[in-house]
């Protein structure tokens, strides 16, 4: 499905795993948004989003944590205040797990930390509902009866539309829908991982499981933290940020070699390793969506352009070699076994 964007471009939307919630393809991932960019950019990179048609808006309880927990939820919130029909438009999405405070319950997956921290969620983001809630790491201490049991009181009270995972693994899915299927509740309807060129663990099992279960893939960090963006051209000219620490820095000593192959493999193809590194990602199986996090307009429009890129089976086959996948290829067990 495609709409028109009030600039007049067009933009992919569909639906999100097995329910009937159209999103669009990429969505604006929060991270960054006052802190790498002041509150005026942050507020016109959402503007610009909504304008284009992204309508899948991705942040956490504890995003802004170098402020402090809650921060960016407090910005979103404050976007939304501005009206328009911002908060009628997005389709939101934060999530529940992380440390809030150091009191020892206010953290994790039990029934008592899902439903206090919607509540302050709800609070900060200034709405009354959630699209999207999604557990932001599987926790082991917790049954799923009562992840479950506080998760369908939010449903029955209009504050959550729609349950999600992120960072689970293959078997975690597949216990929560087991577990969801005899309360005859609709369980995870998405599951958000870390899927790149470098990073392909999830072909082995986790994306099969979410294609068994009808739950949409939405991915972060497409670009390995900025490592397959682009990263050693912006080292050489100083004007590498995000690049310039983190994940991008320790994964650029592992994967220098491959990674100066591959920049020069997109520079002869008169290509940008960025928009090279998302298209190959939304155009993987199983893919939903891909979550971006641009500081700026710029990067923003790079994302837009690898919507529309199509990457040809040569080219393709040379990213293969430059970044295999594991094993044999292709799901478990074939991926290890004959």
């Amino acid at each position: 499905m495609t709409g028109t964007a009030e600039d007049g471009g067009t933009v992919e939307y569909t639906r999100l795993g097995r329910t009937a919630l159209q999103v669009s393809r990429l969505g604006l991932g929060t991270l960054s948004l006052g802190v790498r960019t002041t509150r005026d950019e942050a507020f016109a990179l959402m503007d610009e989003a909504l304008e284009c048609g992204v309508n899948l808006f991705d942040t956490a309880n504890h995003y802004g944590w170098q402020q402090h927990n809650g921060f960016t939820e407090e910005l979103i919130g404050d976007w939304f205040a501005q009206g328009g029909g911002r908060r009628e438009r997005v389709v939101l999405g934060t999530k529940v797990f992380n440390p809030m405070s150091e009191l020892p319950n206010d953290r994790g997956l039990s029934a008592r930390h899902i439903i206090a921290s919607c509540e302050d969620s709800l609070r900060r983001l200034g709405t009354d509902w959630i699209d999207l809630y999604q557990m932001h790491h599987v926790d082991r201490t917790a049954s799923w009866e009562e992840v479950w049991g506080a998760m369908e009181v939010l449903v029955q009270q209009g504050k959550v539309r729609y349950v999600g995972s992120s960072n689970f693994a293959g078997w975690h899915l597949a216990q929560a829908q087991e577990a969801a299927s005899k309360r005859h509740f609709l369980g995870v309807v998405s599951e958000q991982c870390v899927y790149n060129l470098v990073t392909r663990y999830v072909e082995l099992e986790l994306i099969p499981a979410a294609q068994a279960y009808g739950i949409g893939v939405l991915v972060w960090s497409p670009l390995h933290g900025g490592l397959l963006g682009g990263a050693l051209r912006k080292l050489a000219a100083g004007t590498a940020v995000k690049t310039a620490q983190g994940r991008a820095m320790v994964a650029l000593e592992q994967h220098r070699d491959t990674v100066t192959r591959y920049e020069k493999l997109c520079a002869e193809a008169g290509l940008d390793p960025a928009e090279v590194g998302l298209a190959w990602v939304l155009n993987r199986p199983g893919v939903t969506s891909v979550m971006v996090g641009p500081r700026t307009a710029e990067q923003f429009d790079g994302a837009r352009r690898a919507l529309e890129l199509r990457l040809d089976e040569g080219f393709l086959a040379e990213l293969e070699e430059l970044f295999p996948p594991l094993g044999n290829g292709g799901p478990g067990p074939e991926a290890w076994a004959w």
